[in-house]
């Protein structure tokens, strides 16, 4: 029985440190990938070919870009909104300034670091109550 225990929770804590390095590792090229975004206050004009949204960037150029369904429909009945910009690049934006991805490998490489760290625990705690 104890020697059962024993695997689990190496099992488990090798599974849980190498998850979290996983999905850090996953979450460093996502941050280098992203680039520098910056904020901008946008115009909203709601066309029949769809919803664009324009805004001067950090150089004093006008930007614009046609925004998807979803995007759109946060949108509607607004004539303004708070966006990001990619610095460099025309036609990109997006109404965070963070990718929604991020909060999802944060969680995940948090949680496994969680199951690693009380998968070790209880494993010193076996080890010692043993003796």
């Amino acid at each position: 029985m104890t020697t059962t225990l024993d695997a689990v929770l190496e099992i488990l804590s090798w599974a849980g440190f190498g998850g979290a390095v996983t999905f850090g590792i996953a979450l460093l090229v996502l941050w280098a990938a992203d680039g520098t975004w910056l904020p901008a206050d946008a115009l909203v004009d709601h066309e029949p070919d769809g919803t664009w949204v324009r805004w001067f960037d950090d150089e004093g150029e006008a930007n614009s870009a046609r925004v998807d369904e979803h995007t759109a429909a946060l949108l509607a009945g607004r004539d303004r909104a708070d966006i990001w910009y990619r610095h460099g690049w025309r036609g990109r934006m997006r109404l965070t300034r963070r990718p929604p991805v991020r909060r999802l490998l944060v969680g995940l490489s948090s949680g496994f670091l969680g199951v690693g760290v009380v998968a070790l625990v209880a494993s010193w705690i076996v080890l010692f109550v043993r003796g």
